[in-house]
């Protein structure tokens, strides 16, 4: 079927990042496609570019206040009866959350909510964490399952999650592995010259493993191998877990560590790195290591949700225990030292998103379960 397809995502900068190639597919498949999210210069331009349509709702990523959080759920049904889609989906947890709530003015409409990683909500172990972990379970019992709902998740710890606690039942639950990589343009690259040097991709977030992937780096240049980091990425303000940019700027003018913030063209990225490293708490499908093996580079990363659904050791990467800087070392260090095995390893992850991670390949999966809960 087709009709019309609303996307409900906080920010613009993320749909850009990691749904447009789905809501392109959606677009050439029929679809009508709109876009629910904060408004801004971002938003503007993917109506004035892409021709998606904008409907303004106002989102605080992470905010707590009631009042401001009703404003919001309000705002997302009042998007539902004007806007009028046949398929809703819902992004990442706050609008899963919100949405899921406000869906029950129309009924009728598909609902398709996706978590894309647990985040600090679920893995936090402090006494707010908890509270307001038990809060939302509590509401996703309430409005997650029905008929013409299903919930996409990326990884299989997170199906066990949402099953194994009763939040979903288990023929609602489908997992399609993230948000895909094009494939065409991203293509294996030659290994730099010079020092071997792993890149971090991402957020410059606590969860993210930063810190760790920093000592480890350290460790592995005071045992005597010349490793050198890059780290990729933007502070995020917004977010409980981000890195003082004190912090980041102190880190940089140590030898062997470059903080290069954010970088629009992650293919240049690659091109200065001969490993990916991202010693994440939890991920959902960590796209930064996706793009990594579209580009050829082998993977480390830390065994844990997301990560070891994706790195199989010795195929297309390496694992280290979460929070193990030192296992961490040992594994950079190997894959510093060995030029053959990056390159087993580097051509085993490009063969690993290439057989199951395209952007074509999650499209289709997307493209079937709209289908399945509009014409429910």
């Amino acid at each position: 079927m087709t009709g019309r397809l609303l996307f409900v995502v906080t920010e613009p900068w993320y749909f850009a990042s990691h749904r447009l190639a789905l809501a392109r597919a959606a677009r050439d498949a029929g679809w009508t496609v709109g876009l629910a999210c904060n408004p801004g210069p971002e938003a503007a331009a993917l109506e004035r570019d892409e021709g998606i349509a904008i409907v303004p709702v106002p989102f605080s990523r992470g905010g707590t206040n009631p009042v401001t959080e009703a404003r919001t759920v309000l705002a997302l049904g009042r998007a539902y009866r004007r806007w009028r889609p046949d398929v809703v989906h819902h992004v990442a947890h706050k609008p899963t959350l919100y949405g899921s709530l406000a869906a029950r003015v129309r009924p009728r409409m598909g609902v398709v909510n996706a978590v894309a990683g647990m985040g600090s909500l679920f893995t936090g172990s402090g006494r707010k964490a908890r509270l307001l972990r038990r809060l939302v379970m509590a509401c996703y019992r309430l409005w997650l399952d029905g008929r013409r709902r299903r919930l996409i998740v990326q990884n299989p710890d997170d199906a066990a999650f949402f099953t194994e606690n009763r939040l979903v039942r288990r023929e609602r639950v489908v997992r399609i592995p993230g948000a895909g990589v094009d494939t065409d343009a991203l293509r294996p690259l030659p290994e730099p010259e010079g020092p071997p040097t792993a890149a971090l991709v991402g957020r410059m977030l606590r969860d993210k493993g930063v810190h760790e992937a920093v000592a480890a780096v350290r460790r592995a240049r005071a045992a005597g191998t010349p490793l050198t980091l890059l780290l990729a990425g933007g502070t995020d303000p917004d977010n409980p877990q981000a890195i003082a940019r004190a912090t980041l700027e102190a880190w940089d003018a140590e030898p062997g560590i470059t903080w290069l913030g954010h970088q629009a063209d992650v293919a240049a990225v690659w091109a200065r790195a001969h490993m990916a490293v991202l010693p994440s708490h939890s991920e959902g499908m960590p796209k930064a290591l996706l793009e990594a093996a579209a580009c050829g580079r082998p993977l480390v990363a830390a065994d844990a949700r997301g990560c070891n659904a994706l790195v199989t050791p010795e195929v297309n990467g390496l694992l280290a225990p979460v929070g193990d800087d030192a296992a961490l070392a040992a594994a950079l260090a190997r894959l510093a030292g060995d030029p053959a095995l990056r390159r087993t390893l580097g051509d085993g992850a490009r063969a690993t998103v290439t057989a199951h991670h395209t952007t074509g390949h999650i499209a289709r999966q997307h493209l079937a379960v709209y289908d399945a809960v509009g014409a429910g």
